[in-house]
């Protein structure tokens, strides 16, 4: 009998270290919580690192077939004028491949389809760990126990596998932020690919997508907890005096369609990715905020060096001690990077700061945009081996 793994969470992480791990020969079952996978959510960038792990995990053709790149786009203020432009050919250039843009219940239906079915547990919760057996992790679930070789603590930011494995950590702290967002209902006549506005304590974006509709996303400086009755009324009252085509977005979205989530991260890194035979991976690992773009291609990221480890080393043990040296340094020095760009960028509220970032911006060369992409985008997987 193989080495098997069970790995906690079925979102974009979790699949991918299932998809991973089945790749080396290991014998995994996923569990996920929800009561079906449903393949929700908005859209999603993936940068040249998200895509060069999905290509490492098998994945890549289908995921850029189903994807829009971003050629053209950048940042503006709410009245339209220009702050940095986005030239997708250069990053195409430097990196073989522009940024794409995929909703993101596609990207996880693509991801499921690559694992049997009868590897997916629905509907149930891992809550524990019993790691009593050095060589072996146990788990209740169901009235019963799984036991496995390797954990994958894939549970997300509010991750109970990481509160049990690190007691005394502070756990997620709120960004001082809010999201709302979605999908559009029918396609929109779009003159770009990707768009961020800036505003006082603002950001809207979009991102289109193959088929012409559009995902978009509208954060706030706000206390958590803070909810609407009519989230896409609230909306339009905050954005609907900016730029086009902000306002055509929101006319093409139902208002049922609209998510709301406060943001929150890891301000507080962890001091090690793995304890025993349990790894943690994605936002149970470096939850971050989202001004990069980099979460999933974190996450995506761990999938494939937990792979490569487990494949390459000769234990176990050593195997998840790599993951650890190789994967915590990057993904928190990512993580604090965007929480610094959140700052510098729709957490600005006060005028004159504004003012003056907005002035820095439109003065940088139009090489600084894609040297800050390749600052984290331009990142080599290791071998599967």
């Amino acid at each position: 009998m193989g080495a098997s793994a069970v790995v906690v969470g079925g979102g974009i992480g979790g699949l991918a270290a299932a998809i991973g791990l089945r790749l080396i020969g290991w014998e995994v079952t996923v569990v996920e919580r929800a009561a079906s996978l449903a393949d929700v959510g908005a859209g999603i960038s993936l940068h040249a690192n998200g895509l060069r792990a999905l290509d490492v995990l098998g994945v890549g053709g289908a995921v850029r077939a189903a994807a829009r790149p971003q050629y053209t786009g950048g940042t503006r203020t709410p009245g339209g004028s220009w702050l940095a432009r986005m030239d997708g050919a250069a990053l195409e250039r430097e990196l073989g491949t522009p940024i794409v843009g995929i909703p993101r219940g596609v990207l996880h239906g693509l991801l499921r389809a690559a694992l049997p079915p009868e590897c997916l547990v629905i509907g149930a919760e891992v809550t524990s760990v019993d790691r009593s057996d050095p060589a072996r992790v146990r788990m209740p679930l169901n009235g019963g126990f799984l036991e496995a070789d390797l954990v994958v603590a894939a549970d997300g930011v509010g991750s109970r596998l990481r509160a049990q494995l690190f007691p005394r950590h502070p756990g997620p702290a709120f960004s001082g932020s809010t999201v709302l967002r979605a999908i559009t209902e029918y396609p929109v006549e779009l003159r770009t690919d990707f768009e961020l506005t800036w505003g006082k304590g603002a950001e809207f974006g979009h991102i289109a997508f193959t088929d012409g509709r559009a995902e978009w996303h509208a954060v706030l400086n706000s206390p958590p907890g803070i909810r609407h009755a009519d989230a896409l009324a609230a909306i339009r009252r905050r954005f609907g005096g900016w730029h086009d085509p902000i306002p055509a977005l929101l006319d093409a979205t139902r208002p049922h369609a609209v998510l709301h989530h406060d943001i929150h991260e890891l301000a507080t890194p962890l001091p090690g990715f793995t304890v025993g035979r349990i790894v943690l991976l994605g936002d149970a690992a470096h939850a971050m905020t989202p001004n990069l773009g980099q979460g999933a291609c974190q996450a995506l990221e761990d999938a494939a060096v937990l792979a490569a480890a487990l494949a390459t080393e000769r234990t176990v043990e050593s195997a998840v001690a790599r993951y650890d040296a190789e994967r915590r340094p990057r993904s928190q020095s990512v993580a604090r990077a965007a929480h610094q760009a959140g700052r510098m960028g729709q957490r600005l509220a006060h005028p004159l700061i504004v003012a003056a970032r907005n002035t820095a911006l439109r003065l940088a060369p139009s090489r600084a945009t894609v040297r800050a992409v390749l600052r984290h985008a331009d990142w080599t997987p290791p071998s599967l081996g």
